[in-house]
């Protein structure tokens, strides 16, 4: 790529952290652009702040007291001299008073400017733009009211089932489908909270809910001289939560008929809004079909640059960032629309400490294990390793891996290379889900539409225990207090008992509590002259086998860790009997499943409840977690309070038990 001219830009302040900052740093040091990164309590040694020439302690863990502190980020890139600041995804990227601000401070903004982002970045106004210029949108509601009759008035109108979205911001956060009436009330409350909590605007608005359609975004770019070009489209259909999981480019079966109407219709909506710098038009396609003569409706703009964008980088040959800050220094686009070439197929996929099997809740810990074998055709974008911890404070998202070769199915084939070879542990994550997806039948045909994981998860994400694992975990237990008795000159092991466990006898049972991800249940261990058979009530008794080729197996800090076909299992002897977080099995207490903010309470000590009434909701990276009774009863005790931050494992309520689960 040529550009002319020597850039103007000499220090960028990078707002945001992990993989995108580390990302934006690799392209600003190619340029010879000076970095400083900013961090808070939580990053303070993060990979994104080493990797930078200077950094910034800008505030506590929380977002709203770091991250989203406008008037701390704009003191330090004037503390550090830079002239320019790249907001990277999510946080303050689409925020036009973070824009205005950088401006009134004498910086610039690495983005578009706030007029196009108020135009674009908001979507009821993009809506209004699109109608304008006869590009069709889904069916809605996008008025100035924000009351909540007048939601729910409106939602009636449209007709259930409805989608509840964030008018700023996107990702995912702040969007909630409602199928029915009674529930748009409460879904409408968490869908403002989450909103709020991500991008600081609570206001949302309504869509007509288009069930499992093809979900296709156009990547356009535009400068300071009035050209636009589009950079072809991606498939994000794969999405968990209304959050992207893979994607790719270009779209598999697209047609060139369909393909010519959405860059159209993309670069058009661009244009009229002036839009400079890097973004994304969304469409949504009824029915899945890409042919030419298919529905589609324009949704929004992301008026930044994507997290899904190395795909686009992959097929075009182009640095993306590097025509940020081109652009951003008032440089003409380097290339017109028919020099734009495809090349090849790129799929990404992002790897998440979170648990499928458990409705996705995302999970937390140091990383005992974080390593990714290099690979032709492979691109890893990561900011952590091993010791690195994910924290409640931020996304969940661990790495992105991005397969590149000269067809899908050789992309598809690299990319689950890759991810079968992938270890990490500590933290539970989707990398068995992603590898199912690769080779899930209608993903390798190209026939995929944004409910296919919803139908399939649970063939893609098993949620049986693995006895496999278990027995191999409790296999080392063992391997390891028989080696702490040894080491201290003792005789006596400590899963013996005087009643269970008699010396010279050939075969010796003992019956021991294990915890196994944070649930107690009772192995039975059988000590023969070759060593012990393990069974664990309810698994069945079958004894210890030979570890698997693809098994990994990690002591660490009182437990072990064994990651099987790619689902990790955590087995650890109970503390005091019970474990720290081990569930309830009695219905009695509701526990916090993941460290984080305690958003609302919904009961009071002495409230009778029923089973599945909502007790309270946690709020962690960024998104929001309902706890339920698990039976019905009176609120006996209620042990936290709104706005608390709690850890995995506390004690939301206790009830006294009416009825059992």
């Amino acid at each position: 790529m040529k550009w002319g001219g020597s850039l103007k830009l000499r220090k960028v302040l990078i707002a945001n952290r992990g993989e995108i900052a580390c990302r934006v740093m690799r392209t600003a040091k190619r340029l010879g652009i000076a970095t400083v990164a900013i961090y808070s309590d939580a990053d303070a040694k993060a990979l994104h702040v080493k990797e930078a020439g200077e950094a910034v302690h800008i505030g506590p863990s929380p977002a709203a007291e770091s991250y989203l502190r406008i008037d701390a980020i704009i003191a330090a890139a004037k503390a550090k001299g830079a002239d320019c600041v790249h907001p990277g995804y999510g946080f303050l990227s689409e925020n036009a008073e973070f824009a205005e601000a950088c401006a009134a401070a004498g910086l610039t903004f690495v983005g578009p400017s706030p007029g196009a982002m108020r135009e674009l970045g908001d979507k009821s106004k993009a809506k209004a733009l699109a109608e304008k210029l006869a590009i069709p949108v889904v069916p809605g509601w996008r008025g100035e009211g924000q009351e909540p009759k007048l939601l729910a008035r409106e939602a009636a109108r449209i007709g259930f089932p409805v989608m509840i979205k964030a008018a700023a911001g996107g990702g995912g956060r702040g969007m909630r489908a409602v199928t029915l009436p009674e529930d748009f009330a409460a879904a409408l409350d968490s869908a403002v909270r989450e909103a709020t909590a991500s991008f600081g605007d609570g206001r949302v608005l309504l869509e007509k809910l288009i069930a499992c359609p093809r979900h296709i975004e156009v990547q356009i770019f535009g400068d300071s001289h009035g050209n636009v070009v589009h950079m072809f489209e991606r498939d994000c259909s794969l999405q968990r939560r209304h959050q992207k999981v893979i994607e790719e480019a270009p779209a598999p079966g697209m047609s060139e008929g369909l393909r010519a109407k959405l860059t159209e219709a993309a670069v058009r909506l661009a244009k009229a809004a002036r839009y400079e710098g890097a973004g994304t038009v969304e469409f949504l396609i009824e029915g899945g079909n890409l042919a030419p003569d298919a529905t589609f409706y324009f949704i929004e703009v992301n008026t930044r640059l994507q997290v899904e964008h190395p795909v686009t980088e992959e097929v075009t040959g182009l640095d993306l960032v590097e025509w940020q800050f081109r652009v951003a220094a008032s440089e003409p686009l380097p290339r017109r629309q028919d020099a734009i070439k495809l090349s090849g197929h790129a799929i990404e996929a992002r790897l998440c400490a979170e648990d499928p099997a458990g409705s996705f809740l995302p999970s937390t810990g140091r990383l005992v294990a974080c390593d990714f074998e290099p690979m032709d055709g492979l691109r890893i974008e990561t900011a952590v390793g091993p010791g690195d911890e994910v924290t409640a404070y931020y996304d969940s998202m661990i790495a992105k891996l991005v397969a590149h070769a000269e067809t899908r199915e050789e992309a598809l084939d690299n990319l689950a290379r890759a991810l079968d070879r992938s270890r990490v542990m500590g933290p539970k994550t989707n990398a068995r889900l992603l590898e199912g997806l690769t080779s899930e039948e209608s993903v390798r045909k190209g026939v995929v539409d944004t409910g296919l994981i919803g139908r399939r998860i649970e063939h893609l994400a098993p949620s049986g225990l693995d006895r496999h694992a278990i027995r191999l975990g409790v296999h080392r237990l063992l391997e390891q207090a028989a080696g702490t008795v040894a080491k201290a000159g003792q005789t006596r092991l400590p899963w013996q008992s005087d009643d269970s466990f008699e010396l010279g006898s050939g075969r010796r049972r003992q019956a021991r509590e294990i915890v196994v991800d944070g649930t107690v249940m009772t192995a039975e261990i059988v000590w023969g002259l070759t060593g012990p058979e393990i069974a664990i009530r309810g698994l069945g008794g079958d004894a210890l086998c030979a570890p698997a080729g693809d098994t990994h197996i990690v002591a660490d800090d009182g437990r072990v860790l064994v990651l099987h076909d790619l689902r990790q299992t955590i087995v650890a002897w109970p503390v005091h009997g019970r474990a720290a977080g081990a569930s309830a099995d009695d219905g009695r207490s509701v526990i916090a499943p993941i460290t984080g903010r305690v958003a609302k309470v919904l009961v009071a000590s002495g409230d009778r409840v029923k089973k599945a009434d909502v007790i309270a909701i946690v709020e962690a990276m960024k998104m929001e977690h309902v706890l339920h009774a698990r039976c019905s009863g009176v609120i006996r005790r209620l042990a936290v309070q709104e706005g608390q931050q709690v850890a995995q494992g506390v004690l939301i309520a206790e009830l006294d038990i009416e009825e059992a689960p």
